[in-house]
């Protein structure tokens, strides 16, 4: 998200950093050029303001630090004014079990999606968690629920068409008493607008189930509509937290930068893509420091982490080392880049890196080159030196490519195990190479 205003920021930089010091004059052209960006990317213009103010009242107040270019000295100032204005308020979901929370939001928001991704993320956490299906007046909701539950292996609680939601919030709260779940997730009704029959039922839930946490859903995408939805909820609801969903596919994605500092609500998650795992907890240091090209390395890790076998990780390192890391790895680690999620996204969590738009990995490349590997026997994985012309004529066949496709992977991957055997005996230093995208796998 946020690529545009990403960009601008760039360009703003770039150019002081080629002043040799920061006067009233540059300052001020570069908080114009900044106030424009933000207001483009759909920020409040008073938040916009305030921060512009901020900034320049702290760039013009301080004196240059030795060894220190005024341009980084200025994205310096930045950044802290960014994670102050995003910083405020309380962020931990609240440690009491058993914790009921209640989620609500628009229709069309992610809110059902959303509320399969908060249990997945209590669930790998060791708590015990089920969804209630308090949704009833979208149609099929419950099942969407019940499927996402099936999918993430959560309890979903549901009662027949026709049950009052009085009677859902009542029972889903007994029920996840009596199966001493941790966590008990509420998803409720949603419309196409803010309308008061659905603020009255939303409150009247609240009530009953009375939650430890009350979290909103709203789409990063809407902007400064997010921020007023967030208003009229908060009014009828005593929200604890927000959750700003599709935040990997907005361009501008003001609300980030707005909505909080409006409302007094503290972001609490981002949903980050489609499936089942992708959500992240809001950490203002590393949301600006993604923003300002910096990169998200602990984000990075902790994606890393989930997916990532360290025993076979070790032991690939070890067949690479004595070079007899074969086609069958190199699909192991196809088949992993894939689960870690699109690499451009995993590229733009990297500090300095030119983001999703400088790389595109064809996808129809990565299946094609798997689909000639799987037509390989486990021998010729294994050694690919044996691939003589008629096995290479045979794979081709098999897999539905040409034998020139053949060629050119084995050829790259001569390569690419060359080069990953050097790194592995030398480490960094001298020829250590820079980042890049294998070229099979571009667009």
């Amino acid at each position: 998200m946020l690529e545009l205003l990403q960009k601008k920021l760039e360009s703003v930089f770039r150019n002081l950093r080629g002043y040799g010091k920061l006067s009233e004059s540059n300052v001020a052209d570069a908080l114009r050029e900044i106030r424009l960006a933000l207001l483009a990317a759909d920020v409040h213009y008073p938040v916009a303001k305030q921060l512009c103010e901020e900034i320049q009242k702290k760039a013009l107040g301080k004196e240059a630090l030795a060894g220190i270019r005024p341009g980084d000295q200025f994205v310096k100032i930045f950044h802290e004014e960014l994670v102050r204005l995003l910083g405020e308020g309380e962020r931990e979901i609240r440690p009491e079990r058993p914790l009921r929370l209640l989620l609500c939001g628009l229709n069309g928001s992610g809110k059902t999606t959303t509320a399969a991704k908060l249990a997945l993320w209590f669930r790998k956490q060791r708590q015990k968690v089920a969804l209630v299906a308090g949704d009833l007046t979208r149609p099929a909701a419950r099942e969407q629920l019940q499927r996402l539950g099936e999918q993430i292996e959560v309890p979903v609680y549901s009662w027949p068409d026709g049950t009052p939601i009085e009677t859902v919030a009542r029972e889903g709260r007994a029920r996840g008493e009596r199966e001493g779940m941790d966590i008990v997730i509420f998803d409720a009704a949603g419309r196409l607008d803010v309308d008061a029959d659905l603020l009255e039922e939303l409150a009247g839930v609240a009530r009953l189930w009375e939650p430890g946490e009350s979290l909103l859903v709203v789409d990063a995408a809407t902007g400064q509509v997010a921020v007023k939805v967030a208003e009229a909820f908060a009014a009828k609801v005593p929200l604890t937290g927000l959750v700003l969903s599709r935040t990997d596919g907005d361009a501008r994605g003001g609300a980030a930068l707005s909505i909080q500092q409006v409302t007094g609500i503290p972001i609490k998650f981002l949903g980050v893509g489609e499936k089942p795992d992708a959500l992240q907890t809001f950490v203002p240091e590393r949301f600006v420091g993604r923003l300002l090209g910096m990169g998200d390395i602990v984000a990075l890790v902790d994606r890393a982490q989930e997916e990532i076998d360290a025993q076979s990780m070790e032991e690939m390192a070890k067949r690479l080392k004595s070079n007899e890391f074969g086609l069958q790895d190199f699909l192991a680690q196809l088949r992993l880049m894939k689960r870690l999620g699109p690499l451009e996204n995993l590229l733009a969590l990297l500090p300095g890196f030119p983001g999703k738009e400088a790389v595109k990995v064809d996808e129809k490349k990565i299946k094609q080159i798997e689909a000639i590997i799987l037509s390989m026997t486990p021998g010729e994985r294994r050694r690919p030196t044996i691939l003589n012309g008629r096995r290479r004529l045979r794979i081709a066949r098999g897999s539905g490519t040409q034998v020139n496709d053949v060629n050119d992977l084995l050829r790259k991957f001569d390569s690419m195990r060359k080069m990953m055997r050097r790194i592995s005996k030398g480490g960094p230093g001298k020829g250590w190479p820079k980042l890049a995208i294998p070229r099979a796998l571009r667009g």
